[in-house]
């Protein structure tokens, strides 16, 4: 799994779509991750700051990593068409 994220809320459809692939709930990633139920929804939206913390422990448990790149070249709506 590639994906590129450059906002929280494409990071959260991220998470959201790697938990459902697992078919796991909301809960059941948040018990894995040390968090609370609110916290993965909040992630998932996007709408809110997540601690980096959070984000961390949610992509560990989906056994996903964060990685930091050089930004490519493409056009927003390109990146948007990902999702």
């Amino acid at each position: 799994m590639s994906d590129l994220a450059r906002t929280p809320r494409q990071i959260g459809t991220i998470i959201q779509r790697a938990r459902k692939k697992r078919d796991w709930t909301q809960m059941k990633l948040a018990e894995r991750a040390g968090l609370r139920q609110a916290t993965i929804s909040i992630i998932e939206s996007g709408e809110r700051p997540a601690k980096l913390e959070s984000i961390l422990a949610v992509l560990a448990a989906l056994d996903l990593e964060f990685r930091i790149e050089e930004r490519s070249k493409g056009h927003g709506s390109d990146i948007e068409d990902l999702f």
